[in-house]
């Protein structure tokens, strides 16, 4: 007779374990947030590859790796799409990061990187628009990873 109370016993414990975590398995969304990923494609325009390649190997490049030195960013990256159609970006410039700033932050970023770039906002908007003439940004996505919950 206490064999069975026992064994009853010990089977309401697991039941009730068992009901628990299918209960938490039902209420909780199967992932969680990671990291954002910014991603940009570029269009490049005939003839205009080696003049934008060298741009990213020297200005973008010396820009990501300033934000990664701050911790705004946590890695960059450049893909090349191989095998292009008429209406897709021949580039994908990519920026991976933690969170999204808030205003005061975004502010604080934004004169740490006027002091750092010695560069007024007249002179970075002249470079932009001349790098109109062999490179066209497409589109801008801000995606966020999905990772399995544990």
């Amino acid at each position: 007779m206490i064999k069975n109370v026992m064994k009853g016993v010990i089977f309401c414990v697991f039941s009730v374990v068992s009901i628990q975590n299918v209960y938490a398995d039902d209420h909780e969304f199967p992932f969680v947030n990671g990291m954002y990923w910014e991603v940009t494609g570029i269009k490049l325009s005939d003839g205009g590859g080696l003049k934008y390649a060298n741009w990213l190997a020297a200005e973008w490049r010396k820009n990501m790796d300033y934000a990664v030195s701050q911790g705004w960013l946590t890695r960059h990256e450049i893909l090349s799409n191989v095998h292009p159609r008429a209406d897709e970006p021949d580039l994908y410039l990519i920026r991976v990061f933690n969170s999204l700033p808030d205003a005061a932050e975004d502010e604080k970023r934004r004169k740490n990187y006027m002091a750092w770039v010695k560069k007024s906002m007249e002179k970075m908007q002249e470079e932009s628009g001349n790098r109109a003439e062999y490179r066209t940004v497409m589109s801008t996505s801000l995606l966020q990873e999905m990772k399995f919950r544990e």
